[in-house]
């Protein structure tokens, strides 16, 4: 009887950690209002799409990863202050915390047109 028992538990442990480390939720792309498309164009598009910058490309979604996983504290500071070769504020003076933010994940989001789902609407 006990070896049963621990069996069931054994297999319960199993099955409720098969799901661990997967999201049902898939990065979906994000779209921006006019005034922030404008804004990206102006300050983001020159590194995030050009890969001689070292930049992290925008709608790479593996080369965000990582910078995601800091958090959205450590990426604002990130762009507030510079870091390696990203000037502060992002050569973006007009931009906000929000802006900045919003931008960050648009660049990170896959594109809307690799996807086969509609984006999702800015966040503010």
């Amino acid at each position: 009887m006990k070896n049963w028992m621990g069996i069931c538990a054994a297999g319960f442990v199993l099955a409720a950690l098969g799901g661990c480390g997967e999201s049902g939720d898939a990065a979906k792309p994000v779209t921006l209002s006019p005034a922030r498309t404008e804004l990206y164009a102006a300050s983001c598009k020159t590194c995030h799409e050009d890969p001689a910058t070292g930049a992290p490309q925008t709608h790479d979604t593996l080369a965000w990863t990582p910078r995601l996983a800091k958090g959205e504290d450590v990426l604002l500071d990130n762009i507030v202050n510079g870091f390696n070769g990203m000037p502060p504020l992002g050569q973006c003076i007009e931009c906000d915390a929000e802006d900045f933010l919003a931008l960050t994940r648009f660049m990170a989001a896959p594109s809307a047109a690799n996807a086969n789902e509609e984006p999702e609407g800015e966040t503010p």
